[in-house]
């Protein structure tokens, strides 16, 4: 089936971004023939990885409700809403897919509206343990519904659900050069322990914020500290740091190009609890301490690290907590080995390998059926 056309939806955050160029890519590995456009929101990271990654990409003019959801802003959220819809029916009239996937994100609601109205299958993959109202909705309309945590028939129909797990970034999981190369990367050698510190792309206030207020700590422990402080916070912690002075066992940057490197480098990694970092460490087995973001909608980060903290995967710091009591946790942490060890291995117990393939499978089934 030469011109089997499919186009994946979604984007907003990495989280949503590298599932769905995971999944294209495997379809491409399957289907080398298949012709696979990306529609994204205006104006969000999408617009730009996609492209970089190799694909084509539309975008439509959509934005998330406003809260409180009385708001009068959202009549013209709304508006943006069916005006996207109609947009999206003229590409599918266009296009001709076979099928459509929606990963999350506020593209993906009018894109497998439209594609559900003209008869098109629809696949939704769900990335984390506690659906959102959006995926919920289009749950109904899903032929195929891809989770990462079981228990999710309290979201979704029994009978379209499959557990697959979540499509990471591939370069992670095979990195050619051993332990000591990748912690030399950083500057670091391996005869002392190290945490990785990573708050998402942009950058995590609160896990910046415990670091600064435990630079004597941490200048003070037998450790070496890997921190990624995020774009955005950039320019302030160059001058808290001028200020205080920085402790010579802390690699500070903004952002990381080589986590795969970073990941092998590290005894234990600090984390927000996003559907992508979680898969990745269950994936890596890597021991962890999750911090979930208080500002997520229905609080899904709890309930991703809640899924590993009930299995002895990982350890958890409520947001509120962490500027008091992270960075001392962690220093304690690390020289734990025997925690260390059982957490990787619990971790890696909950992976689900080979995600992106088995998506990629069902989107094509769905394709030629």
């Amino acid at each position: 089936m030469s011109n089997m056309k499919i186009i994946i939806s979604g984007g907003g955050t990495g989280g949503h971004i590298f599932p769905a160029v995971s999944i294209a890519n495997a379809i491409r590995q399957l289907e080398p023939k298949a012709d696979i456009l990306f529609i994204g929101a205006e104006g969000r990271m999408e617009m730009t990885r996609v492209p970089a990654a190799g694909y084509a990409i539309k975008g439509l003019p959509v934005r998330g409700l406003i809260r409180p959801l009385w708001s009068l802003k959202n009549i013209g959220v709304m508006r943006d809403f069916f005006k996207s819809r109609r947009i999206v029916k003229g590409i599918i009239r266009q296009f001709a897919p076979n099928v459509v996937v929606g990963v999350g994100g506020y593209a993906s609601s009018p894109t497998l509206n439209a594609a559900h109205s003209l008869g098109i299958p629809c696949l939704i993959q769900e990335q984390n343990s506690f659906a959102g109202v959006t995926n919920k909705s289009l749950g109904k309309k899903a032929e195929k519904i891809c989770v990462a945590y079981e228990g999710m028939e309290r979201f979704f129909p029994k009978e379209r659900i499959v557990l697959t797990g979540n499509p990471v970034r591939q370069n992670l999981l095979h990195v050619d050069a051993s332990k000591p190369e990748c912690a030399k990367t950083f500057g670091m050698t391996t005869d002392r322990p190290i945490i990785l510190l990573v708050g998402g792309s942009l950058g995590a206030r609160t896990l910046n914020e415990s670091v600064l207020n435990h630079l004597d700590a941490i200048a003070a422990a037998p450790v070496q500290f890997i921190w990624q402080t995020g774009s955005y916070y950039k320019l302030h912690i160059a001058e808290e740091l001028s200020k205080k002075g920085k402790p010579e066992n802390l690699y500070v940057t903004d952002f990381i190009s080589e986590m795969d490197k970073a990941y092998k480098a590290a005894d234990l990694v600090i984390s927000r609890a996003g559907a992508s970092s979680i898969s990745e460490l269950c994936l890596l087995g890597k021991p962890s301490i999750l911090v979930p973001s208080p500002n997520v909608a229905e609080d899904h980060q709890t309930h991703n690290a809640m899924a590993l903290v009930n299995r002895g995967a990982a350890l958890l710091v409520k947001d509120m907590d962490a500027v008091e009591t992270l960075i001392p946790l962690s220093l304690a942490t690390v020289q734990k080995k025997e925690q260390l060890k059982q957490l990787g291995s619990n971790a890696l117990a909950m992976a689900l390998p080979d995600s992106a393939e088995v998506i990629a499978e069902m989107v094509l089934k769905l394709a030629k059926r």
